[in-house]
């Protein structure tokens, strides 16, 4: 089938993956790509059943996440994976996220933009989206701010492993030696935590328990990874793809201005459409039959999340941004029962989805209270770069100085 339909290894699938989307829904809801050695889905029932159904497991990050983060709880299953979910999760949600680390988010965003409100123009990637998350993962850690750039060069270093789907061999070189030394790194500060604890996520991590059982120092440091990592790459895409769209639809962006209770709604509306994280793998455990096919067990499935969240079947108008829609329930956008397929689904729901909810809250509120005339530089459009994940590669803002 690959020879009859885009290739997503191609330029002209990294340039606009939406149209090959299209293809793929109406032409192969399921087809074998011989190069990434993997079947893809593309349609809303099939990514959600591939993300809901236990037969879908996980080890395909064995190979995938493994060799750089290390074992980690996406990889677990059953109660080891349910006792390591609830001894993290808790950090996440809830008066632990408000009231511990809600001050963390505000400070790291009101820096930022203090570097740069008084000069009338800006670029929100540079100089904002790609490097919030990660303050805010640093300091919540109770790490050095000053080793942020080694922390920012080893995500990107870590997305790029993930999303090597051409298997470049310079790319998985640098993953593995970007997995040398966080472990170099990372082991003697978690340690040290256990011997000195703080108020920090870190030696929340160290001292956890459940039934008696706890995190070892690697549990901590392969999470400490991941949570780079994930929590870096996909708020950073959130934050810059929002405010392109936002700036692309005036009124909606008015809207928002006026009514800052609409933030949740254009953010679970930019996970629809632009979701930061394209697609997710899994791996059956046993022979399926999904999308009027038959894939057999043990082979990589390739969920397209970029490709259902626009299925016609499943939205009105699914190509359009339009924050007051009403086929997205934006109550629930955040939690397991979402009805977009950004965050995934059923067990493996990312644990950090009202982390991100929060930090895109303060920073949307911080940005528009900031700058209230905020608009686009004049000529500019916004251009996405990515296959594996994708948001835009540039944001060139002008305002008013403040």
């Amino acid at each position: 089938m690959t020879g009859t339909i885009p290739d997503m290894l191609s330029p002209e699938f990294a340039a606009d993956p939406y149209s090959a989307y299209a293809v793929f829904r109406e032409q192969a809801p399921l087809f074998y790509h011989e190069a990434m050695q993997s079947y893809v889905v593309s349609r809303y029932t099939d990514v959600e059943r591939v993300f809901k159904d236990s037969a879908f497991t996980t080890a395909n990050y064995d190979w995938q996440l493994e060799p750089v983060h290390g074992k980690t709880i996406v990889q677990l299953s059953g109660r080891e994976h349910s006792v390591r979910r609830a001894l993290v999760a808790p950090a996440f949600r809830g008066s632990e996220l408000q009231e511990k680390f809600l001050p963390i988010i505000e400070r790291n965003s009101a820096d930022l933009i203090d570097g740069f409100r008084s000069t009338g123009s800006a670029d929100l990637v540079a100089q904002f989206a790609t490097r919030f998350p990660v303050g805010v993962i640093v300091d919540m850690l109770g790490l050095d701010k000053a080793d942020q750039p080694k922390f920012q060069k080893w995500y990107t270093s870590i997305i790029a492993f993930l999303g090597n789907l051409s298997g470049d061999e310079q790319v998985t070189a640098s993953g593995l030696q970007t997995k040398a030394e966080f472990a170099e790194y990372m082991l003697p500060v978690v340690q040290a935590r256990r011997s000195a604890l703080g108020d920090d996520l870190l030696s929340t991590l160290v001292t956890a328990e459940i039934d008696g059982e706890t995190m070892s120092d690697e549990d901590v440091k392969s999470f400490c990874s991941l949570l780079l990592a994930a929590g870096g790459e996909t708020t950073d895409k959130a934050v810059a793809s929002m405010f392109a769209l936002l700036l692309q639809h005036p009124e909606q962006l008015a809207a928002v201005r006026e009514d800052r209770g609409l933030i949740s709604a254009a953010f679970a509306e930019t996970l629809r459409l632009r979701p930061p994280v394209h697609m997710i793998m899994r791996e059956p455990a046993e022979e399926v039959e999904i999308a009027g096919g038959v894939i057999p067990a043990g082979k990589t499935v390739t969920a397209l999340i970029g490709s259902a969240n626009r299925d016609p079947e499943r939205y009105k108008d699914p190509d359009s941004f339009n924050i007051f829609r009403d086929d997205l329930n934006t109550t629930s956008a955040f939690s397991a029962a979402a009805d977009h397929l950004a965050f995934a689904l059923g067990r493996h729901f990312c644990v950090g989805a009202l982390l991100a909810k929060t930090e895109i809250e303060v920073a949307t509120n911080q940005l528009l209270d900031a700058l209230p005339d905020l608009k686009l530089a004049d000529g500019f459009v916004p251009v996405e770069k990515g296959v594996f994940t994708r948001g835009p590669a540039s944001l060139q803002v002008e305002f008013t100085p403040a």
